[in-house]
């Protein structure tokens, strides 16, 4: 049989380093995958992931997941993403920027840029919100929250071909990408300090700025499997609905699963006392009486 993990709350430091998420604020400087690297070289483990790239002079939320929770990356592909933006105009700011900005909420076209790591392809991105929070003559402050994949620097051109001034991206932090965000942002000093003390003996710092993997899943519908079930699911069984032992209502208010679990709804599974167990794609009734209700797509047991 498989080997199910201890509950998040019960974790050696040992077993919360190599299963653990750190929400790191990210300095200007290095890339992200050079801190992605620092974090897993101090941390002492074989791998380390970042939650979405984010340019050397960009700051912000970065959270790093450790070792085996590299697994949980393609969480953060479809996620909402939060920045704030220093707009820079190419001329006095209009009067109307508020309804400049306003404009371009909702569904908008973008092309990559030429520097980018995806084809250079028309496509649509959502914009949830879009705020002016504070103009100074030729900056405005905005707040951006939109769909993962948007280019805020290409939004920043637009708006200001909108504004009928032109306009450039200056300082961009991220405050926010699902389900992390500003609140409790650990710094690289943070991070080094808490490991030095825990070398001491002391581990209380380093269970304060580095959580179980668990949370980066705090965002997706959630099922719970029984403990025969998921010992089978770390064997690469299915998950079964007969092994499902609780619906969160997230999955309750899912449309009707796709055939196709390329397209169907991402969730993920947890034994019943909060261990991740896997991710899988709903394909089929979890309440039913037989049947499979979840492929698997990421085992992380």
């Amino acid at each position: 049989m498989g080997t199910l993990r201890s509950p998040p709350a019960d974790r050696s430091v040992d077993e919360l380093l190599s299963f653990g998420v750190v929400n790191l604020d990210k300095p200007p400087g290095p890339s992200a995958h050079q801190v992605s690297a620092w974090a897993r070289d101090l941390a002492g483990v074989e791998r380390a992931a970042h939650a979405g790239t984010l340019d050397p002079k960009v700051t912000g939320c970065l959270p790093i997941l450790l070792d085996d929770a590299t697994r949980l990356a393609q969480v953060f592909l479809e996620g909402t993403k939060e920045y704030v933006a220093v707009l820079e105009l190419h001329g006095p700011a209009p009067t109307d920027l508020d309804a400049v900005l306003d404009a371009f909420e909702g569904e908008i076209y973008q092309k990559p840029p030429r520097k980018s790591a995806v084809a250079r392809r028309l496509r649509t991105r959502e914009i949830h919100a879009l705020d002016l929070l504070e103009v100074r003559e030729r900056q405005a402050l905005i707040r951006i929250r939109c769909e993962s994949g948007t280019y805020v620097r290409k939004l920043c051109h637009d708006i200001g071909l909108a504004a009928g001034t032109g306009a450039h991206m200056g300082d961009l932090r991220r405050t926010a990408t699902d389900p992390f965000d500003d609140t409790d942002l650990v710094s690289t000093a943070d991070l080094t300090d808490a490991l030095t003390f825990a070398d001491e003996g002391d581990e209380a710092p380093l269970r304060d700025v580095v959580a179980p993997a668990e949370r980066a899943l705090t965002h997706l519908p959630r099922l719970t499997v029984a403990v025969s079930a998921a010992e089978q699911i770390a064997e690469g069984a299915p998950v079964y609905a007969p092994g499902i032992v609780d619906v969160g209502p997230d999955v309750a208010a899912l449309d009707e699963a796709s055939e196709s679990s390329s397209d169907a709804p991402l969730v993920a599974c947890f034994t019943p006392d909060g261990s991740a167990v896997c991710l899988g794609h709903l394909t089929g009734d979890p309440r039913a009486e037989s049947g499979e209700a979840v492929s698997l797509e990421r085992v992380l047991v």
